[in-house]
């Protein structure tokens, strides 16, 4: 199963795009309207879930791509 995605305030400066579990994140934008297009483009690629944080790092927001199984 593919790692969920998160749309998180980079340390460095603008938007960071992150994979559960991932060390460093896989790309990093100015903007947050940029970084969330791509986190989109990825989890529906993917078919997974991409998690919008603020600022604060409180989730504002969740976009589910695809099945997602319960284990029924």
């Amino acid at each position: 199963m593919a790692a969920n995605i998160h749309v998180i305030n980079g340390k460095g400066g603008g938007w960071d795009v992150k994979r559960d579990g991932a060390v460093k994140p896989s790309a990093n934008f100015e903007s947050k309207e940029d970084a969330i297009k791509f986190a989109e483009k990825e989890g529906k690629q993917y078919n997974v879930e991409v998690f919008i944080h603020g600022k604060d790092g409180k989730i504002q927001k969740r976009e589910v791509f695809g099945k997602i199984s319960y284990g029924r």
